[in-house]
């Protein structure tokens, strides 16, 4: 499937690009992303900004 495109970049180029991913840059060891801690850490910011909303609407006389 991929042999009826012609390549965007020449061999040496490739082997330039594979050079630099193979780096230690790009070695960097991360942590495993975790969906549910950014979900709590979004609602955590999204009660807080209510509460506030809450009490300024309440300071002010709107509730």
């Amino acid at each position: 499937m991929t042999d009826q495109y012609p390549p965007k970049l020449s061999e040496e180029d490739m082997q330039r690009v594979q050079e630099y991913l193979s780096g230690p840059v790009q070695q960097v060891p991360r942590k495993p992303f975790r969906p549910w801690l950014l979900l709590f850490w979004l609602w955590v910011v999204v009660m807080v900004l209510g509460a506030v909303s809450l009490g300024l609407g309440k300071l002010e006389g709107f509730l």
